[in-house]
């Protein structure tokens, strides 16, 4: 029996891993915790608002499930790999934010960090058992989201109606702006540069419209092996919460005789720049990462509140990414710090947008 906590247990990766969870024998809910909604007698022990890891030394868990949104997850997830606690991580922001703090973390801890993420999830299976020098590069898929195919002059007057409006899947808002600028793919591209410990060059991304396939890895000898499956996001928690089995699930197989395609096109740098953008702040290190990370999640906020133009988000990020020294932290406190700051430029910058 593995003793689960959920963290984020009513967002959208928080209802499918209750779903998981209570499907699987093997898994026990101990303990959960929501932002600000109320989740009386969800698990033994719960928790409303206040920092997680409180939660987590009262609950002793075997695995964390941390699917809070946004920099807020981080100190979850440095508890978790610090104390060798297997972390099976949704929010992509720990390592994008805290990606060095995090990795030394986990060398200490000695436990397994078991991304939840879809396309991360997939390469982690398709590299599993499989040497670091067999690969040539790891390819991430995007679905394009739902302003794939325009430019950038099409793009002046969306709302965040248009923007929450995603083809293949069901996510909450933030990560939902997220999949239509392509920041959520650059915030893939550095958290997979940490979980995989692969330099950028050798981490691709490109567009899989029906979201069928997650992502591919490339081998030197040729090779590639991909991972396929409907865009469901309780096949990666499955995965995570039941590692290193694969537990059954009433999830349909894929239909290959019902005429399957799959296309594949290049990302549009030019309309999607927070892409480019990811990847320069990946390539600086230091804070950078943090700094984008910061950047975005006040610019979606600001989109989404009506205060900021869909295009102006990017030029936010860029702003406040062009500010900053981007310095290492030495520690979570001084991250915390680099986050703060980066807020308030991005603040100063959309009021000026």
């Amino acid at each position: 029996m593995k003793r689960v906590a959920l963290l984020g247990a009513t967002g959208s990766i928080g209802r499918q891993a209750l779903e998981v969870i209570d499907a699987h024998p093997q898994l026990e809910l101990v303990a959960a915790s929501s932002g600000t909604q109320p989740i009386d007698g969800l698990a033994p022990i719960t928790q409303v608002g206040g920092e997680p890891v409180e939660l987590l030394e009262r609950a002793e868990p075997d695995v964390v499930l941390n699917a809070i949104v946004g920099f807020a997850g981080v100190t979850a997830t440095l508890w978790a790999l610090e104390r060798g606690v297997d972390l099976a991580l949704a929010n992509k922001e720990s390592l994008v934010a805290a990606g060095e703090l995090a990795v030394a973390a986990r060398r200490r801890g000695e436990g397994r960090l078991l991304p939840v993420d879809s396309e991360h999830s997939a390469v982690f299976q398709c590299l599993e058992g499989r040497s670091e020098m067999a690969i040539h590069s790891i390819v991430l898929t995007a679905s394009g989201g739902p302003f794939r195919g325009r430019n950038r002059n099409e793009l002046d007057d969306v709302t965040p109606v248009d923007a929450l409006a995603h083809p293949t899947w069901q996510m909450g808002p933030k990560i939902t702006i997220d999949s239509a600028t392509l920041a959520n793919k650059g915030l893939e591209v550095i958290e997979a540069h940490f979980l995989f410990g692969l330099p950028y060059d050798r981490i691709e991304v490109v567009i899989q419209p029906t979201s069928i396939v997650h992502a591919l890895v490339r081998f030197r000898d040729g090779a590639a092996l991909a991972h396929l499956g409907y865009p469901d996001m309780r096949v990666p928690i499955s995965f995570a919460l039941s590692y290193p089995e694969r537990a059954a699930t009433e999830l349909p197989q894929l239909d290959l005789e019902s005429g399957l395609t799959l296309e594949f096109e290049p990302v549009d740098p030019d309309t999607f720049p927070l892409l480019r953008l990811a990847r320069r702040a990946g390539e600086l290190g230091g804070t950078h990462p943090c700094v984008f990370n910061a950047a975005n999640e006040v610019a979606v906020a600001g989109f989404l509140e009506g205060r900021l133009p869909f295009l102006a988000i990017a030029d936010v990020v860029e702003e406040t990414l062009d500010s900053s020294p981007g310095e290492a932290a030495r520690d979570l406190d001084e991250l915390v710090e680099v986050d703060a700051e980066a807020r308030r430029v991005a603040e100063r910058g959309m009021a000026l947008a």
